[in-house]
């Protein structure tokens, strides 16, 4: 396998399982509830409302869309950290940058053009999802990515 297709997969397989972790546990406290609520309701992008009260396909569906988005966002994280770095050389900014920009396609383009329900926004909620975005996606990205790209770079 390509050296860069297998730390896509890996990154994602992380970023992915980290991610969605942090949302059970997010949910959890908030709520009390059964965490597959929180996979139900990735589900429902594509189902609808019907993807709430569905079971444990719903729920499987759900994960698999998860990580469906994770891979995407690790593949085009890979497709930009060449310029990320260039531009911030830094990994704290590029985690935040990422997070923040995730956060945004995610709540202004992709979820409102799905079936999924709305949720009201707020404040804290966002804050708090775009931490969560940041730690689990952006920061593991742009320290494995920066990683791979200083043991790959010629020594001097």
């Amino acid at each position: 396998m390509n050296k860069n297709l297998s730390l896509i997969f890996k990154a994602g397989l992380l970023v992915g399982t980290l991610d969605i972790l942090a949302a059970f546990i997010n949910f959890y406290a908030k709520t009390g509830k059964n965490v597959s609520i929180v996979l139900k309701y990735i589900a429902s992008a594509v189902f609808g409302k019907e993807a709430m009260s569905g079971g444990t396909l719903m729920a499987a569906a759900g994960l698999l869309f998860h990580y469906l988005i994770a891979f995407s966002f690790t593949a085009l994280f890979a497709l930009l950290y060449p310029k990320l770095w260039q531009w911030f050389k830094s990994v704290w900014l590029i985690t935040i940058l990422y997070g923040v920009f995730i956060w945004l396609l995610m709540n202004l383009i992709i979820v409102p053009s799905t079936r999924a329900p709305q949720i009201p926004f707020s404040w804290s909620a966002g804050l708090v999802n775009c931490l969560i975005l940041a730690l689990c996606i952006g920061l593991p990205l742009a320290y494995l990515f920066r990683k791979n790209d200083t043991a790959n770079s010629p020594k001097n």
